[in-house]
């Protein structure tokens, strides 16, 4: 969740800029010119949204690492974003984690279709069909996986080489809502027989896990994150 995962990929912006398709907010009216004095996310996470700016401060671009838990997590809340905005899957967010079992992977990947159906009524989460079949469908893609690679995080972290790529972003509009990494990764979870999981969802996924740092040149948030990984070794 965030720019590409909340923020610009899939939210409706008030206003685009010609050139701008759907994976990019279109705006830069909260966009911080590195003072930090305005969020540069606010254009897309409204002030008074609590949840999701604590998400965008604390959590969204942060490398996680080792935590295929968390990874499987981030991975099936940014496919059930699709079509909706992030803010309204925070919502959710803790009924998602009630429902499936804390994303525990193997936990998941036990669901029944009866189990499948109950979900469907369940509106502590995002009631579609599709979206709960491929939550099972891919913990069960994900545990091959495991057994094959050692650790989701390893394989997910190698389409990035196993360590953050950082870019230089100036703003919002110099944001991309897919990359050839997210590319790759995207073919190779279909091909795993994964769904939700297209270039768009993956680069999203990407930008929230850390796997790449896309926020802004010169904002607090930025320098909070490269201090993290310089302190975890991961440059």
């Amino acid at each position: 969740g965030g720019y590409s995962s909340g923020g610009g990929r899939r939210v409706k912006p008030s206003k685009k800029r010609k050139g701008e398709g759907a994976g990019s907010a279109g705006e830069q009216g909260g966009e911080s010119k590195g003072s930090g004095e305005v969020p540069w996310y606010r254009s897309f996470v409204k002030e008074s949204d609590a949840l999701y700016t604590t998400y965008m401060e604390k959590e969204w671009g942060y490398p996680v690492l080792n935590d295929d838990r968390k990874l499987f997590e981030m991975l099936i809340l940014e496919g059930a974003q699709a079509g909706l905005t992030w803010a309204t899957v925070l919502k959710k967010r803790e009924g998602y984690r009630t429902l499936f079992h804390n994303f525990e992977i193997s936990k998941v990947a036990d669901i029944t279709p009866d189990e499948e159906k109950k979900l469907v009524e369940d509106a502590r989460i995002i009631r579609h069909k599709g979206k709960i079949a491929a939550t099972v469908l891919n913990a069960k893609v994900a545990l091959t996986i495991i057994e094959e690679e050692g650790s989701l995080s390893k394989y997910l972290w190698s389409f990035v080489g196993g360590k953050p790529k950082i870019n230089e972003r100036k703003g919002l509009s110099d944001m991309s809502s897919k990359s050839p990494e997210a590319e790759v990764m995207s073919k190779a979870l279909k091909k795993r027989g994964m769904k939700f999981v297209g270039p768009t969802i993956c680069y999203a996924f990407m930008q929230a896990c850390g796997m790449v740092i896309d926020a802004p040149i010169g904002t607090p948030q930025r320098e909070a994150i490269l201090k993290k990984i310089r302190k975890d070794g991961l440059e």
